[in-house]
């Protein structure tokens, strides 16, 4: 089995394990340094994914992300997912495990949706002893990333940014940074992307997640069924000189295109990273 040592693994770049793939990494070698999955697709008994999972960790490292964990939900947090969480990564051993920041139902329902939170002192105090719940019982780095948003809230207090950069002070949680996340959100709510950037502190980001989207002129939506688009690569660009080299993945969960296509695509993140990186040593 590969030592899963994603963070030594300069700069590092991944790819969403997707059902769709599974014979391709199992069939030849593939020229990707790790790979994420989906944690609510192998909370289960058996069956297809824990066979395909068991096989294909063989040969690369993990990490995990979930879309369940409901961390800003006013329910308590849910100890029979919790409980299950632990055993996939005791199967896995991930480097890390990742959720959303935002909340997905309330009353036990779950809307199946990734809501954002208001960005309120209030709320603050409301995760971190939740962060901290979650860390007590993962025993392993744990991660936040930020959603796409389309709506806001007249109580906010402070923008997205400073919330997330005062989470992860208050709570020492890391961050899942989602670059096109970040551009989405600023067209939806007029925003300049690269204030963004620049607020979120730069040791506590470990991953950086990269997607297509839906373009609908004066909002976005974000799909994951499109390649990443220019000005989504310039904002990676922008975020490679703030934060340097951070392990980086494309996420495609619709149209999902043949595994050679998105390791093209994986490959120029590759080509990107190298590019500036080597130019920021050239000009210190």
């Amino acid at each position: 089995m590969k030592e899963n040592v994603i963070e030594s693994a300069y700069p590092g770049f991944g790819l969403g394990l997707r059902t769709d793939h599974y014979s391709d990494f199992v069939t030849a070698p593939q020229k990707v340094d790790w790979l994420e999955i989906i944690s609510e697709n192998y909370m289960v008994d058996g069956g297809k994914p824990l066979h395909f999972l068991d096989r294909i960790r063989q040969d690369y490292p993990m990490v995990m992300h979930g879309v369940s964990l409901s961390i800003g939900s006013t329910d308590p947090l849910d100890d029979d997912y919790l409980r299950m969480l632990k055993s996939l990564a005791r199967r896995v051993e991930p480097a890390w495990v990742s959720d959303h920041l935002c909340w997905t139902g309330t009353d036990s329902l779950n809307l199946h949706d990734l809501m954002p939170l208001p960005y309120t002192e209030a709320t603050l105090r409301h995760l971190v002893p939740r962060v901290a719940q979650v860390q007590d019982v993962l025993g392993l780095p744990f991660l936040l990333e930020n959603v796409s948003s389309y709506v806001s809230y007249r109580s906010d207090e402070m923008k997205e940014w400073e919330f997330i950069g005062e989470l992860a002070a208050r709570s020492g949680c890391e961050l899942l940074l989602d670059v096109n996340n970040v551009y989405v959100s600023s067209v939806n709510h007029g925003f300049d992307p690269q204030v963004f950037i620049d607020a979120i502190p730069v040791a506590a980001v470990r991953q950086i997640h990269l997607a297509g989207h839906e373009d609908h002129g004066n909002y976005i939506i974000d799909t994951h069924d499109h390649p990443i688009c220019d000005a989504v690569w310039d904002l990676y660009a922008y975020t490679l000189r703030r934060f340097g080299a951070v392990p980086t993945m494309i996420e495609r969960d619709d149209n999902i295109p043949c595994l050679d296509e998105l390791v093209d695509e994986l490959d120029a993140v590759r080509l990107l990273s190298e590019r500036v990186l080597a130019e920021q040593r050239e000009a210190a």
